[in-house]
């Protein structure tokens, strides 16, 4: 049967009798071959979108009712006017607190334990730019072809940081590599002007020198102008911390780049076998920021930027020195007398005979670098200070030495008469061992 049949009659057997009758459903006439009325027409109600308007309109009432009550009851919870926030300062513990920036929101924390929310850091850096100075070094670079030795005048630069302001002297800390083997240091200050400075001392192993200026020979707008630097604490860094280094980048002036503390006590190991612990930050660090200041957010110098560090091969790494690791040194080196050159020809003797010990030498007879004590005169400074053939000398008041010209470039400071340190290399059962010698320059014959 199909459906929508109904059948009417009786069956018996295999003959059936009745008759089908074909009913109509909601779509139509069985099997929907027959003719399918139209649809009855719908009867339009006028006034239909009058009705929706009206709808819509009762909606938008209820939503402003339900928000208005929800505000008001987050004011009353909160005793805060949202009408007012926007435009009254907050106040912490007598401190304003500016307006954060959705954008690179920085926290900054300071030694009373209040907090401070700004995205704005140009007026930390205009209250520490005034301690940051340019270094620019003249210097002699050497070179052998074909037996002979060719000089060509060069200039370098750097940065510096002023430290510490005296009656007489005008303090400042930079690496010792921006400074090694000057014949003459001129720094520049934010307001433009120049001055000569001179080396106090310098201490390779930590890349750092201070260096002092003359406070007669600054102008008095000058000295109106710069700032002493305020030295933060290293050891309280933290990682992801924000800082800013400042430096003279590429010779071109006072710049400033921005990163975060990548890492801490990052050991860096140095070609001739030398290492250190430094601060690792994302912060641009290029040629000529060497000796500037790495700062935090409260503007405290809290590393000296190093571009030796890494070298140039690397990207979006760069090194600064800890504070807290360098502020003994930069003390000690602060004390020692400013050096001055000696006339030319007027130098020291210390009456030894040498050879440059190099760094190929060293590796292949096992003995340090240095200068390699092959004969002492008699009656010589050396002698008198206990120096022996053999001795291989590796420092000269704190500086390094590992070649014929380390050792000139040291001892153009230095006249007769001038006690200095040396230390050598000795070879005591079976090894080489630090011996600090004292010695009295000599006149030369």
């Amino acid at each position: 049967m199909y459906e929508n049949e109904i059948y009417s009659g009786d069956r018996t057997g295999d003959h059936t009798t009745g008759t089908y009758q074909s009913y109509q459903t909601d779509r139509g006439a069985c099997g929907g071959y027959g003719n399918i009325p139209p649809e009855p027409e719908k009867k339009k109600h006028s006034g239909g979108f009058g009705r929706k308007l009206l709808l819509c309109a009762c909606l938008g009432l209820c939503f402003g009712l339900f928000g208005g009550l929800g505000l008001y009851a987050v004011q009353q919870a909160t005793g805060m006017s949202f009408e007012n926030s926007s435009r009254e300062e907050n106040n912490v513990q007598g401190m304003a607190q500016p307006t954060a920036s959705p954008v690179a929101d920085v926290k900054l924390t300071t030694a009373d334990g209040t907090h401070i929310v700004s995205s704005d850091l140009s007026d930390m850096v205009e209250d520490v730019m005034p301690a940051m100075v340019s270094i620019v070094k003249d210097y002699t670079e050497t070179a052998s072809f074909f037996g002979r030795t060719y000089f060509e005048d060069r200039q370098g630069s750097g940065s510096g940081i002023i430290v510490a302001q005296g009656d007489t002297e005008l303090i400042l800390v930079t690496n010792h590599h921006v400074v090694d083997g000057a014949s003459k240091l001129t720094v520049v200050f934010i307001d433009g002007t120049t001055a000569e400075a001179q080396i106090k001392g310098s201490d390779a192993d930590m890349d750092l020198a201070v260096i002092a200026i003359p406070m007669d020979s600054l102008e008095e707008d000058t000295k109106n102008t710069i700032a002493v630097a305020r030295l933060g604490d290293s050891e309280t860094l933290r990682l992801g911390e924000q800082v800013v280094a400042i430096g003279n980048a590429l010779g071109y002036g006072q710049s400033v780049s921005g990163g975060w503390v990548s890492a801490l006590n990052r050991e860096v190991t140095y070609s001739d076998g030398t290492s250190g612990s430094f601060i690792q930050t994302d912060a641009a660090i290029n040629p000529g920021n060497s000796g500037g200041a790495l700062v935090n957010m409260n503007g405290e110098v809290i590393g000296i930027n190093s571009s030796k560090i890494g070298g140039v091969d690397v990207d979006g790494i760069g090194f600064a020195i800890p504070i807290s690791a360098a502020r003994p040194i930069i003390e000690n080196l602060m004390t020692k007398e400013t050096r001055f050159k000696v006339a030319e020809g007027e130098t020291g003797y210390m009456g030894i005979s040498l050879q440059t010990v190099t760094q190929e030498f060293a590796y292949l007879y096992g003995v340090p670098e240095g200068i390699l004590i092959t004969d002492i005169e008699e009656g010589s400074a050396a002698e008198a200070s206990g120096m022996l053939s053999g001795d291989i000398i590796t420092r000269f008041e704190g500086e390094r030495i590992t070649s014929y010209e380390d050792l000139q470039d040291v001892l153009q400071y230095y006249g007769p008469g001038a006690k200095v340190t040396v230390v050598v290399k000795r070879l005591l059962q079976g090894s080489y061992q630090d011996v600090e010698l004292e010695l009295t320059l000599g006149e030369r014959p």
